[in-house]
């Protein structure tokens, strides 16, 4: 994986040392072969052991909770109780302890760490064209891509039985993520550098993709996603108090807070933020975000697992007052890949770390994606709700055929995501054209989904008895 570590001018030419694939793409296509030697494709299908002594998923929930907002953590726990799929969801860190324990070839990409079916979806590209790939990088280190595949087969499956799938549909599911993952890898493999780099999934090569049934039922999200602009934010969180605009509060969801954490004025406090934010932009970004001033400020409660972690939205207005920015300054802790992998060439600042590995695998992200520090804690920054849009995951709503065409979606973008860090060829010449490694993960899958009931379960219990706190509105 190509190094992410910052190279300081010194004033004089350094010689390229430049970091190669090693070998031809036939060469590398037999590397990848080999690997099988060692790391047969059959035993992806292989659970960790789960000794009930070695494995307490309330200890991991509850050591989680000690780097989070205290009042926030009974809505993350109650969010988590939801379903078994929105549990897997908020479950990133009992999964990758899981993952550690099974087999892997040990080529590395920039993993995102927490690639479930509901971490994929639309948004728009600096070019302002829609794109469909991951949408969520908290979690993104260097890590095995066979870690990112088998969390996104896994969410295939318990999706499935959450929206009343039969058997053979949730296999579908799994498959389909699985096969489309190797189809996309094996072409990948062969393009160049620069062409893998300029691949997108836009809005017309999705459609080209979709039965005529699931077609139909994409353009309504992708419609939908179009809509999801500055102005709309503004109509839904902006209120007029004395005449003046603020964001509107929907305690305990979207707070506004007059001080920081640690007691500082927060429009003090976010001054001197975006100052340093700034530059972490290019110098044309920064001359355009200049050009805003910041109206309101206030905290939100976003997502699943990022329940409890801290997120500002910043409400700017430009020219007019039909000019809004928001942003949204999202706290970075460390990846839960971290204990496992390492991470000599992740920053120090964990929200950089995220900008980084988003930057290396979207291609075109968000043209205001930066980083920064507030009160010692490491956020990154990014537009909220910038053209976003994604596949819903409800009982009596979804169906599960449609299911089945969307993981497909999401293996081929997440095989393009790790052609653009990883060696495409190794990891295509260990999959092979075959369906051995499908067929596994299929297995792995539903075995992992059976787990991921019995983790509810004993989430239920614990709230039940009182080891965890919980929420009785979210």
């Amino acid at each position: 994986m190509t190094s992410t570590r910052a190279v300081k001018p010194t004033g004089r030419a350094a010689p390229w040392t430049g970091e190669a694939l090693q070998g031809s793409v036939e060469e590398r296509l037999a590397a990848g072969k080999a690997l099988r030697n060692a790391t047969p494709r059959a035993a992806h299908a292989q659970l960790a052991p789960t000794d009930a002594q070695s494995r307490d998923i309330v200890a991991v929930l509850n050591e989680q909770a000690r780097s989070r907002l205290a009042p926030l953590v009974p809505v993350r726990h109650s969010r988590m109780l939801a379903s078994p799929f929105a549990f897997l969801r908020g479950a990133a860190a009992i999964m990758a302890a899981d993952l550690a324990a099974t087999p892997s070839t040990g080529l590395l990409v920039q993993a995102g760490g927490d690639m479930h079916l509901a971490n994929f979806g639309l948004y728009a590209s600096a070019e302002r064209n829609l794109v469909f790939g991951i949408n969520d990088f908290d979690e993104t280190h260097p890590g095995a891509w066979e870690w990112d595949l088998k969390r996104l087969v896994a969410s295939a499956v318990v999706a499935q039985r959450h929206v009343g799938a039969s058997r053979k549909q949730q296999r579908q599911a799994a498959h389909a993520a699985a096969s489309a993952y190797r189809d996309a890898m094996r072409q990948f493999a062969r393009r160049g550098n620069l062409a893998v780099w300029y691949t997108r999934i836009d809005d017309v090569a999705l459609l080209e993709r979709l039965s005529p049934a699931v077609r139909a039922r994409a353009k309504q999200v992708i419609a939908k996603a179009r809509t999801h602009v500055n102005l709309q934010v503004l109509d839904k969180l902006v209120e007029l108090v004395d005449n003046r605009q603020r964001i509107l509060e929907q305690r305990p969801l979207i707070v506004r807070a007059s001080h920081t954490s640690k007691g500082r004025p927060i429009a003090d406090a976010m001054v001197r933020f975006l100052g340093a934010y700034l530059a972490t932009l290019g110098p044309e970004r920064s001359v355009l975000l200049k050009r805003y001033r910041v109206v309101d400020v206030a905290q939100k409660v976003v997502g699943v697992g990022s329940v409890g972690t801290r997120c500002w939205v910043l409400f700017l207005l430009g020219n007019t007052a039909d000019d809004p920015l928001f942003l949204q300054l999202k706290e970075a802790q460390p990846s839960v890949l971290a204990p496992y992998f390492d991470g000599s060439t992740v920053p120090p600042n964990q929200g950089q770390r995220v900008v980084i590995g988003q930057r290396l695998t979207q291609g075109s992200p968000d043209i205001f994606l930066g980083w920064g520090e507030l009160d010692g804690v490491h956020f990154y920054v990014r537009q909220l709700r910038d053209m976003k849009g994604g596949a819903e995951f409800e009982p009596g709503v979804t169906q599960p055929a449609h299911l089945i065409e969307y993981a497909g979606l999401c293996g081929w973008a997440l095989a393009l995501a790790h052609a653009k860090s990883g060696d495409a060829a190794m990891i295509a010449g260990y999959i092979g054209k075959s369906d051995e490694l499908a067929d596994a993960l299929v297995q792995f899958a539903e075995g992992y989904a059976d787990l991921t009931q019995r983790d509810h379960s004993t989430m239920e219990q614990a709230a039940r008895e009182g080891k965890l706190p919980v929420a009785t509105a979210t």
